[in-house]
């Protein structure tokens, strides 16, 4: 869910700051703030004025008389409403969390997500010494889950250290629930750190 979140978010970003860097040079050329403030545009800069248009008109009918242009134009217009709909469908299809129960009561039937007890998860794995980024998420059929663990390990990280600290973690998770056991997969990877300068 973090990943998704963050994806989206990236995604909503560039596009606005696209969006942003147009409007500001579509509002720059129209207000003619370039000869108001005394600006000099660099060579070849679209709208400068406010006569300026976007596309000119020589380079709207450039390449009409090609027979590549239009297939190109629609096949490139096409591949972007199919990318929109395939990022539209993404967010409807986007997994429901779970709920999982927690040991029986005699009084009450009581659950809990599987989305926020994978974070929980998750943020006791932050703590543990060595890790850099962690990712717990639940795994399994609702009687028998399992905690899919993905550790980002720091480059001076031993990955033996960090593998003593796991157990803990999913201990404590699997008492708050009350369950028998919570089996683990873990996958570690060690996090790129950038070339040491030697003077």
């Amino acid at each position: 869910m973090r990943e998704h979140r963050r994806t989206n978010r990236t995604l909503l970003a560039l596009v606005g700051l696209t969006l942003l860097g147009g409007g500001l040079l579509v509002l720059a050329g129209g207000a003619d703030i370039y000869r108001r403030w005394n600006l000099s545009p660099p060579g070849g800069w679209p709208l400068t004025t406010r006569h300026d248009v976007l596309v000119p008109g020589a380079d709207q009918t450039r390449w009409v008389a090609q027979d590549w242009w239009w297939p190109a134009t629609f096949a490139s217009l096409a591949a972007l409403m199919v990318l929109a709909l395939v990022w539209l469908l993404a967010q409807s299809r986007r997994r429901r969390p779970r709920r999982l129960p927690v040991a029986e009561n005699t009084r009450h039937h009581v659950t809990i997500s599987d989305g926020v007890l994978g974070e929980a998860l998750t943020d006791d794995l932050d703590t543990v010494t060595g890790v850099r980024r962690a990712r717990a998420r639940l795994r399994g059929p609702r009687s028998h889950p399992q905690a899919q663990i993905d550790l980002t390990l720091d480059p001076a990280g031993v990955p033996v250290r960090v593998l003593e600290g796991v157990p803990s973690a999913t201990e404590r998770a699997r008492r708050s629930v009350r369950w028998d056991e919570l089996p683990a997969h873990v996958h570690l990877a060690v996090a790129r750190h950038g070339s040491h300068r030697v003077e």
